[in-house]
Parts: C-alpha cells; structure tokens; sequence
C-alpha cells in the first residue's frame, strides 16, 4: 500500500490563478471578493429578507469588491519589489510581470472613484461607510500592516465595516451584539492567518511581513483563545433572542453548533500536525489558512457548514414569518 501522504493539487491556486489568460482580472483578486459575502449578514440577521434589501446588499457588495480590489491593485504596486521575494506573492500578476504598472494605477483608481461616487450617491450613510473603508486601507497600507496588534485590529474593522455597509445600504439596523461578534470572528481569522504566515516563514524562509518579526506562535495562540471564546460568547447572547436585544427570536440558537463546528475546523486546518499528518507542506493546504478566503471556497466540511447554517436561518424565518414559533 502506498503510504505517500496525498498531494491535494499539482499546482497551488494563487500560482494558477496568476498563470491565467486573463491576468488583468487575477490581479483584482475576484477569490477575495467571497470577504465581502458578508454584506448579505445585516438583511440575514435582522430577518428582512426581501427583494429590495437583496437588492440594496448586492450593491453593497459590489461596491466593496470595487474598493477591495483597487486597493489590491495599490498594494501590489507598492509592494512589487518584496512581493517578488516572497514564496507566495511573487506568483501576483503584478509581481511575475503579467500587468503593465500604469494601466493597474489607473484601474485603481477608476474602481476607487467609481465605489466612492455611487456609494454616496445611494446613501450618505453608506458613503460614510464606503469613506471610512477606503481611508482605513490607506491607513493598513501606510502604516498599520506594520504595526503590531493593530494590523490584526485593522483587518477585523474591515469585517465590520462590511458588515455594516449591508445595514446602510438597506436601512436596517443591526444588534450591537451582532457587530461584537463580527469583530471578534474577524479577529479569530487575522489571527489565523498571522498564525499561518508565522509557519509559512519558518517553513520555507525568504521574505515576508515585516511585523511577524513581533509576532510569536505562543502569543498567537493566546490571543486566539480570546478572539475565539469572545466570539463564541458573543453569538450565543444575540441568538438568545429579543431578551438581551439581540436576534428577534431565540430559535436562533438552534444556529450555534454550526458556528462552534466551523470555528473547531478551521482551527483543526490550521494546526501544524493536523498538517504534518495529512498533507505534504509543500501543498496548497498547508498554507490555506494564510489565505482565509480559500478556505471557505475549497473546504467541504466548511462548506457543509455554512449550507447547514444558511438553511436553518431560512428556516427559522419562514416557520416564523408563518406563525409557528416565535
């Protein structure tokens, strides 16, 4: 029997996906437009579910890909000299070459404009929003990337953000308890994906982030018991129900095991001997938790998950909407 530990792809997806035909939609990044998903929470979670918040989210949602994506953009061009030096990075269609500089500076800035514009245009409020997202990127770019603690606090205030665009965009208003569990979920996968970056380096060498130099896996790991029991705690008191002003019924906790299980699998993604035992190093999968977004479109038990999840929340809502529970 061969005992040869199995090697999920002959080529790992930012590599191909930066070797495609089209490289000028690579360099967008569309994989990292799933983050964005989670505009579709604020009509979800209040139970407002109807063609015009669809609609409202969607824009929403299209908005913050504009955004996101010129902000990739950016970045990359700031970045290309150490991007090329990285493992991973240098596989960008900026980095490898397969972009002309110019026309992603000007990319950029239509997709910026264009977001900014339409944004304030639908609502002030998410204008305001779409404003602050944009000026938090210049801020997590200049500086705060680099800067201890705060990049992990960064990445989570844009989930929030997100979260919250959906709100604006539909006139809805959100439990405070469902912001504080959003952020602490967004806390739980920066830290994650610090923690893969951390192993990543040891693993392979050459360069990356400056701040990982702060960064060490013990202090990850506590810090991740923290986001991770925050995160819990915070979700079972807004699935508790008007009680405690959270979700408008308290059905909602039938919800709960969805989220311990995918917050579990995750973690059990990102554990180094889970890895060792599994998959060979040198394979996408170990270094998917560095990248939180292909972890939710490759892994099928998360995916189950989510399906589970979504399809009791619409059960919830109908039996509720007919009636039958409160």
């Amino acid at each position: 029997m061969n005992s040869q530990k199995p090697s999920l792809v002959k080529q790992p997806l930012h590599k191909a996906a930066s070797s495609t035909k089209v490289p000028y939609l690579a360099a967008l990044r569309p994989q990292q437009w799933t983050k964005n998903l989670i505009v579709f929470a604020a009509p979800l979670f209040a139970f407002s579910i109807n063609e015009q918040s669809f609609l409202n989210s969607l824009l929403a949602f299209v908005l913050f890909c504009c955004v996101s994506s010129s902000f990739y953009l950016l970045n990359d061009i700031a970045d290309v000299e150490a991007d090329r030096q990285h493992p991973i990075k240098c596989h960008r269609p900026i980095a490898a070459g397969l972009v002309n500089i110019p026309v992603a500076f000007g990319m950029a800035l239509l997709l910026l404009s264009t977001a900014m514009i339409v944004g304030w245009l639908k609502s002030h409020s998410l204008g305001v929003v779409m404003l602050s997202y944009a000026l938090l990127q210049l801020a997590y770019n200049l500086r705060l990337k680099r800067t201890v603690i705060l990049d992990i606090v960064a990445i989570a205030t844009g989930f929030v953000l997100r979260a919250y665009s959906g709100a604006a965009a539909a006139g809805i208003f959100l439990s405070s308890w469902f912001l504080l569990c959003t952020a602490m979920l967004a806390l739980f996968l920066g830290v994650e994906k610090r923690k893969a970056e951390l192993r990543l380096k040891a693993i392979k060498g050459g360069k990356t982030r400056a701040v990982l130099q702060r960064y060490s896996l013990p202090l990850l790991i506590r810090m991740e018991n923290v986001v991770t029991t925050g995160a819990v705690m915070t979700y079972a008191i807004w699935s508790s129900g008007p009680i405690v002003n959270g979700a408008s019924t308290p059905w909602m906790l039938l919800t709960l095991p969805f989220v311990l299980y995918g917050i579990f699998r995750y973690q059990l993604l990102s554990d180094p001997e889970e890895i060792a035992r599994r998959y060979d190093f040198t394979s996408v999968r170990g270094e998917l938790t560095e990248r939180p977004e292909e972890v939710l479109l490759t892994d099928l038990p998360i995916l189950f998950t989510l399906l589970g999840w979504v399809s009791t929340v619409l059960m919830i809502l109908f039996l509720k909407h007919q009636g039958i529970i409160q």
